[in-house]
């Protein structure tokens, strides 16, 4: 009986991550096997085309004015995913249920059913691709056995979206109570980039073999690229404790943040077979082992989510922190709104040059206010 990597390429999988070296074998654990919906396959090309990213050199960028509520009374939201027409769909982590901003009003679109909530766990990150020949969402959630990526047919116009039924993608990422990762995003090479946190195993953050603790790369449809760094393998990076951010400059650069423990929080530039330390390194390390971060906060600044590139500014969601972050190029950063809104959990650029994001008061470890919790929309303007 196959194992499911995802569910006939287990033993493809097996040998090739039995052929790397230098990585501790994991041993048996209880977290699943992890699976994709292929094996892995010598083509990178997917067939929709996602959303291009928007080219224009805005340059350095900052909040202008005070954010507007756009919809309230979201139940602890996790992922802001706007369309290509102007929409906004959001999910609600313990609700299970993925939401259309719909003239302020949340409209479910669909409830997924094998969502297990526990902790930090439930629906998490989702990722739309829109192309000419069909659209689709991914959803990243936690089962009662396992972390997974699915993906459901998307139609419709705007306030009259609907999806059809879900298919995996990936499926058997380790799961816990903390440090499920589960942010999703596709690059500008139309791969589906996923984050993955430790489960608690922080050690095995620094073994391929182990996909907690990883970036992981794959195709829209589930299989492993041929030109990722480790053969076989969907990991992208390593020795990554719980990160919840990513994506992408004008000019391709992959940016991901990441909760630190104790010490700091971390954004980091992501580049292909790269170890950005965890649990040997928090924060600059100065062993060169490891990749450095671009910045680093304590992790009372910050506990970072969701991040959004835009110009040349990254903006970063900060949980603990209760307050948003703009970060240049160089690492330099400033703070906005500190302790106004509460804790933020996600970003994503809006209509215009605006930004979103999202409080996460809700969630178990906020103070709920009056209305909580909101999309917010805030415009943007060029710094000083």
């Amino acid at each position: 009986m196959r194992r499911p990597w995802m569910l006939t390429a287990g033993a493809v999988l097996a040998a090739s991550l039995a052929g790397c070296t230098g990585v501790a074998d994991p041993g048996p654990s209880d977290t699943g096997t992890p699976s994709t919906s292929a094996t892995p396959s010598a083509s990178a090309t997917p067939t929709p085309t996602p959303t291009a990213a928007p080219a224009e050199d805005l340059g350095p960028l900052v909040p202008s004015g005070d954010p507007v509520g756009v919809i309230g009374g979201l139940p602890a939201p996790w992922s802001i995913a706007p369309l290509a027409d102007g929409s906004v769909l959001l999910s609600e982590r313990d609700e299970a249920r993925i939401v259309e901003d719909v003239a302020g009003n949340a409209v479910t679109l669909t409830e997924i059913g094998d969502v297990a909530p526990a902790g930090e766990g439930g629906l998490l990150g989702l990722a739309p691709l829109e192309g000419a020949d069909g659209s689709w969402l991914y959803a990243y959630y936690t089962t009662a056995s396992d972390n997974r990526v699915v993906r459901m047919p998307l139609s419709g116009t705007p306030g009259a979206h609907t999806l059809g039924p879900a298919e995996v993608v990936l499926l058997g990422l380790p799961r816990a109570s903390t440090h499920n990762g589960g942010r999703i995003a596709f690059g500008p090479d139309g791969m589906l980039y996923v984050t993955v946190g430790d489960a608690g195993q922080r050690d095995l953050a620094q073994s391929v073999e182990y996909l907690g603790g990883k970036i992981l790369r794959i195709t829209p449809q589930g299989q492993v690229p041929a030109d990722n760094p480790f053969a076989g393998s969907p990991v992208w990076s390593l020795g990554h404790r719980n990160p919840q951010g990513i994506d992408w400059a004008a000019d391709g650069t992959m940016w991901a943040a990441e909760f630190g423990q104790d010490t700091y929080d971390e954004l980091n530039i992501v580049t292909p077979g790269a170890n950005y330390g965890w649990p040997v390194a928090e924060g600059f390390a100065g062993d060169g082992r490891f990749t450095e971060p671009i910045a680093q906060w304590a992790t009372d600044d910050a506990s970072p989510s969701g991040i959004a590139v835009i110009g040349d500014t990254v903006f970063m969601a900060g949980l603990g922190g209760e307050r948003l972050w703009t970060i240049t190029f160089d690492g330099r950063s400033q703070e906005w709104f500190p302790g106004a809104y509460g804790r933020i959990r996600d970003v994503a650029r809006g209509p215009g040059n605006s930004l979103y994001f999202i409080t996460n008061n809700t969630d178990g470890r906020g103070s709920p206010r009056d209305g909580d919790d909101v999309l917010y929309r805030v415009d943007l303007t060029k710094a000083a």
